[in-house]
This record gives C-alpha cells, sequence and structure tokens, in this order.
C-alpha cells in the first residue's frame, strides 16, 4: 500500500504533526488561534490536538502568555536524532570488531525515557537471531544495555525515571519491581564493572553489557554482548537425554561468562568513548 494510499486513513495523525511541525518553525511562542487560521484546522480540533501534545510533552501551554511551545519531548527527540546518526558511525567499526573477536552478537543501544532503544545489531555468524534486534525497544531496567547506563546515573537521575511502582512494567511475573530494588541492583553493577542479565530478555541467552560515556562521563550507549548459557535443545537431543534419563548440560553461570566476555564489552565501550571525544580532549 502506498503512503497516498494510507495517508487519507489517519487524518489525526497528519493533523498533528501538522501542529507539531507548525509550532516547531516559528521563532518563538505561537497562539492556538493562529495555529488554527494558518493549518487551516477548527478551532477546536486545534484545541483537542495541543492537549494532545501536551500529554506527551511535545509542547508546553504558556498560560502567562496564551501561547504555545515546543516541549521537552520534542527536544529529546531531535537531540536524541543529532546525537544517534553520528553515534552509530562512530559505534559500527568497533561493534563489528567485538563481533570478530568474540564469535557473538553485539549491540549497540541508547536510553529513551525508562526504555532501551536498539540502534545497531552486529549479528556473529551461524547465531540465531535474537528479539533484541535494531529498531526494538524494552524496559532499561530489564535489560544488561539499560542496566549499564543506569548505573553510570546519579541517583537523582534514577530516581526521576522510576518515581513509582508503575515505572517498573515487567515483561513477567517476576524481576525488579521497586526503586530501592533497582538500587541494589545497580550498586552490583558498579561494584561489578559489568551490567548483566540471565534468561530475562531472551531464554537461554545472557548479556553482559558496559556503558559509553560522553566527554562530562554521561551515558550516551551501552554496548551488549549476548551468549549462550546453556546448549539448545533439538527434539532429538531432548529425546536422547529423556532415553538416558540425564539432564542437559548445565546453566552457565553469569560470573562464568563474565570472566570471558565483560573485558572485551568494557574494551569495546572504552574505544567508541575515545571516539566520541574531540581531539585533545
Amino acid at each position: 500500500m502506498s503512503p497516498a494510499e494510507i495517508r487519507p486513513q489517519v487524518p489525526a495523525a497528519t493533523n498533528v504533526l501538522a501542529v507539531l511541525r507548525y509550532v516547531a518553525s516559528q521563532a518563538g511562542p505561537v497562539g492556538a488561534s493562529t495555529i488554527s487560521r494558518d493549518i487551516g484546522l477548527p478551532r477546536s480540533t486545534t484545541y483537542h490536538l495541543l492537549t494532545a501534545l501536551i500529554d506527551d510533552g511535545f509542547v508546553v501551554h504558556l498560560p502567562e502568555e496564551r501561547k504555545y511551545a515546543l516541549g521537552a519531548t520534542a527536544h529529546e527527540l531531535g537531540t536524541g536524532y543529532s546525537r544517534q546518526a553520528p553515534l552509530q558511525r562512530i559505534a559500527r567499526f568497533p561493534l563489528a570488531k567485538l563481533v570478530a573477536r568474540t564469535k557473538r552478537t553485539a549491540h549497540l543501544a541508547v536510553m529513551h525515557g525508562r526504555e532501551v532503544v536498539y540502534v545497531i545489531e552486529e549479528r556473529a555468524p551461524r547465531q540465531r537471531p535474537l528479539v533484541t534486534d535494531a529498531g526494538v525497544r524494552l524496559p532499561a531496567h530489564l535489560t544488561a544495555s539499560g542496566r549499564a547506563m543506569l548505573a553510570s546515573m546519579d541517583a537523582s537521575q534514577v530516581a526521576a525515571l522510576y518515581p513509582d511502582a508503575d515505572s517498573f512494567i515487567s515483561r513477567n511475573d517476576g524481576g525488579i519491581g521497586s526503586l530501592p530494588e533497582l538500587a541494589a541492583l545497580l550498586e552490583q553493577v558498579r561494584a561489578a564493572g559489568y551490567a548483566w542479565e540471565q534468561d530475562e530478555v531472551t531464554d537461554g541467552f545472557s548479556s553482559v553489557a558496559a556503558p559509553v560515556l560522553d566527554r562530562s562521563g554521561y551515558p550516551v550507549a551501552s554496548v551488549t554482548l549476548t551468549v549462550a548459557n546453556r546448549p539448545a535443545l533439538t527434539p532429538a537431543s531432548a529425546a536422547r537425554h529423556a532415553a538416558a534419563g540425564t539432564t542437559p548440560e548445565r546453566t552457565v553461570g553469569i560470573e562464568e561468562l563474565a570472566l570471558n566476555w565483560a573485558p572485551e564489552v568494557a574494551r569495546c565501550a572504552r574505544e567508541i568513548s575515545r571516539r566520541l571525544r574531540p581531539a585533545g580532549a
């Protein structure tokens, strides 16, 4: 289906983007009546769309001026693009070298609110696809990628991201459910020098991650290596184990995996961090 065929079916989306684009193009805050007039929308529709944009942080209302301006979410979107485009170019070669050294799949992820967004997946040969493909978003507190970045933030930043129990939406019935639990885990991450998760994103796989830091020490991304922590069971191998009364090989613990892989992940993250800094910084 072509864009021309799709567009008439989503007039609300077209209109809200028109309002956002118009506000962004102005030299300063603008009134609702001006927006309505210049875009050609009914005033009631314009107010509804502005309310939706305010709720998501794309627009703010300035009551004293009775005008509207771009909000923090719009700024975050713009800076996210300008940050990620060069970041992806800078990170791709070190990430490819990490995969070549380890023969394991690696990712580069960035934070967006309480989620991580995977912006690069460098898949190792003959490795099965993972859920963490490029463009996928997952709750940051459940992933090694997110934990690596959260552990590099100060406590006030983490508390602002997770103000209440509703912030901890989990993919299952277990996992972290409160800020004290998250703070305790992040303390363990700092002590270990790497972040991890085991069977929390994909069953049978563990991940080890390290943060990519800008010149001020702020985590702008993280590098993650994902490793199988037990042999994949085929129907035939499962039948053999059942017939022999044996159990499959044990799950390899995260500490054992980290001994092999955490130094390589940290090396890659340091290289990307170095490339992000201006010469001489």
